[in-house]
């Protein structure tokens, strides 16, 4: 357990840190590009498509492990090993999870209510990429932390 969980958190962390890195280096970009109507329109469909088991699993799991790793991270405290697993479970359930459920999530909520072709949604587009895209980034560099605490926490 103490060599598992570690592992599943660093490689969950990992892999959804790779999504929202993808998304924040080329995905938003190639979307801004696009006709607003269109962009809009992709993100929407985007945000319906990416409710999956396989994505929600990997994303809700790993904010899982992470708050097992912190609270026994806690409860055996006293090591190196501990902070680290603290650092990564906390990193990823707030930074990745958190972030998300605060942040992008209700953007997404909003985009989703909008008409892509109407007033409200092209002016909203913009401000959606600006703010959606700072919290991805955010989530992306907690998630790669979390990943390089969890796998740091295996050597100590």
């Amino acid at each position: 357990m103490l060599t598992l969980l570690p592992v599943l958190l660093a490689v969950g962390a990992g892999l959804v840190g790779g999504v929202f890195f993808a998304f924040s280096t080329f995905v938003m970009k190639a979307l801004a590009q696009l006709p607003v109507e269109q962009g809009v329109a992709a993100m929407q469909r985007i945000n319906v498509v990416v409710m999956n088991p396989v994505f929600l699993g990997l994303f809700v799991g790993t904010a899982l492990i992470g708050g097992i790793a912190a609270v026994g991270a806690v409860l055996s405290w006293g090591s190196l090993r501990s902070g680290l697993l603290l650092a990564a479970g906390a990193l990823y359930v707030v930074g990745s999870f958190g972030v998300t459920a605060a942040f992008n999530v209700p953007r997404n909520e909003r985009l989703a209510r909008l008409a892509a072709e109407s007033n409200e949604g092209k002016a909203y587009w913009p401000v959606y990429l600006r703010e959606w895209l700072f919290w991805n980034h955010v989530r992306t560099a907690a998630s790669a932390a979390a990943a390089v605490a969890a796998t740091f926490s295996l050597a100590h």
